[in-house]
């Protein structure tokens, strides 16, 4: 039997291939930026086609590093979670730019359902909050402005990013799955719930446009065997954030994982039963197999590594992104400096989408140094703002286990276990995303009995970073941010 794995990551600025053994030992690795559309203020697009032809081109090299579609036992997509793709069900291509889920057209839209006092019951539903982050008001705005997704009548078919390659892949399985589902705000979330026709007839999405919901490992189909010389199964899909909590082997109650990629997501895992938040955080799926899901509280930040990417070619200020830590590490302080990154609104736990970022504190003596440290600094401000709601929620952190492409810089991973108060793990292989779809395809192609055994055996060892700030030092530093922050939420 084939003991071999790739794993598509569709991130939020790139596609990836990755190819893995049976023991999550990476093999080789291919990716392809794409472009990003901003057709107007608070607006983000993906061209659906160029992700769909870079995912082919990824995925080849994967296969004939494999030796060819033979030593493959399954492929696991992972991906981002809340964008959206409207395609033709009779030829798979898109009929419309795909809506990023940093996309805040939908803002008043949601605040009008949240004034008319829909927002409880939704979030009883759904465990999501009336945001335009999530999936549903975008495919409503869709539908009632691009006039040519009406005019397709029934050969439209919507769905995650997932769904929609899973359609071209196999040449037309229209599924998604449970994790990717739980974030459109058009699934009722609790025990064996689907799509539910209250939140759909509320957004003014019809279910038939929606994807079947199926388990994280279960086999969706093959691939179409002219793609790639060979019928290759699908055997796992999950959204990236549950994905990367499950490559950190986040499984048992309580355990907490933070990705900081593009934007940072901290997952904390609740086992069967579904939490409920009082502090704005949200409940969502980790994980379904079997028909059974396991559920976590999360907290979203929606500009984390973007942040660094938008010093670098936004205004200039960094060569590089790796030259943030060096220039963090050239000074001896902030130098009273505050950035709060509110460049595509504010997430959890304030969910203020048209808040708009600053930067406080300059003088004179301020440089490019310390506005670089007030940027990675600020990824531990946010970081501590969620530690604090989910306590109130009755979810503390014991450790954090951290993940994603900005969580390799050392100088922001000590600042994280310094602001947090808490010791910080990162894992020698920091592509927990892929490492976590690669535990599921393994498991739906029958290589591990289950994500438990899975993920004790794949997941690698982590390096610790310990708290070495004391406490005078760290209220000072909060106040500082609290100040800063208050500024533009008044």
């Amino acid at each position: 039997m084939p003991e071999k794995i790739i794993v598509i990551d569709e991130g939020t600025t790139s596609t990836r291939a990755m190819l893995f053994d049976a023991s999550g030992t990476p093999l080789g690795s291919a990716q392809r930026e794409f472009r990003q559309h901003y057709p107007g203020p608070g607006l983000v697009e993906h061209d659906a086609e160029e992700i769909w032809q870079a995912t082919l081109a990824c995925t080849r090299t994967m296969i004939d590093k494999a030796g060819g579609t033979a030593n493959i036992a399954a492929i696991g997509i992972t991906n981002q979670r809340e964008t959206i793709v409207f395609w033709d069900r009779t030829t798979g291509r898109p009929l419309a730019p795909a809506i990023v889920w940093q996309d805040r057209r939908t803002a008043a839209d949601c605040a009008k359902l949240k004034e008319a006092g829909h927002e409880p019951a939704v979030q009883a539903k759904s465990g999501l909050l009336l945001d335009p982050y999530f999936s549903g008001s975008k495919i409503a705005w869709a539908l009632r402005n691009w006039p040519r997704l009406a005019e397709a009548g029934d050969r439209l078919a919507v769905g995650t990013i997932e769904s929609y390659l899973v359609y071209r892949l196999t040449g037309g399985a229209h599924v998604t799955d449970a994790t990717n589902a739980s974030r459109t705000l058009l699934m009722a979330i609790d025990g064996s719930g689907g799509w539910d026709g209250g939140l759909c007839d509320l957004f003014g999405v019809p279910m038939r446009l929606l994807p079947e919901i199926v388990d994280c490992t279960a086999t969706v189909g093959t691939t179409d065997p002219e793609l790639f010389g060979g019928a290759i199964p699908i055997a796992g899909m999950a959204g990236d954030q549950q994905a990367a909590t499950i490559g950190q082997a986040c499984l048992a109650p309580g355990q907490t994982k933070a990705t900081f990629g593009t934007g940072a997501f901290i997952l904390s895992a609740s086992g069967a039963e579904r939490p409920h938040s009082a502090n704005r955080l949200l409940a969502t799926i980790l994980v379904q197999e079997g028909g059974r899901r396991s559920y976590a509280l999360e907290g979203s930040v929606f500009v984390a590594g973007s942040l660094i990417k938008w010093l670098r070619d936004g205004l200039g200020l960094l060569a590089s992104a790796g030259e943030s830590e060096a220039l963090a590490r050239s000074v001896p302080d902030n130098g009273g400096v505050y950035l709060v990154p509110a460049l595509a609104g504010l997430g959890a736990p304030h969910w203020r989408p048209g808040a708009l970022a600053a930067i406080s504190g300059l003088s004179f003596a301020s440089g490019k140094a310390h506005v670089a440290r007030a940027a990675l600094e600020a990824q531990a401000y946010q970081a501590h703002d969620l530690k604090a709601a989910f306590a109130a929620d009755g979810v503390d952190w014991a450790d954090l286990r951290i993940d994603g492409g900005m969580a390799a810089n050392d100088w922001m991973a000590q600042d994280l276990a310094d602001m947090l108060a808490l010791i910080v793990e990162r894992p020698e292989f920091v592509e927990s995303t892929a490492l976590g779809a690669a535990m599921l395809a393994a498991c739906g192609a029958g290589l591990y009995p289950d994500l438990a055994t899975a993920a004790g055996t794949m997941r690698g060892r982590a390096t610790r970073f310990i708290p070495a700030l004391n406490d005078a030092q760290r209220k000072t530093r909060l106040t500082g941010w609290q100040s800063a922050l208050a500024k533009i939420l008044t």
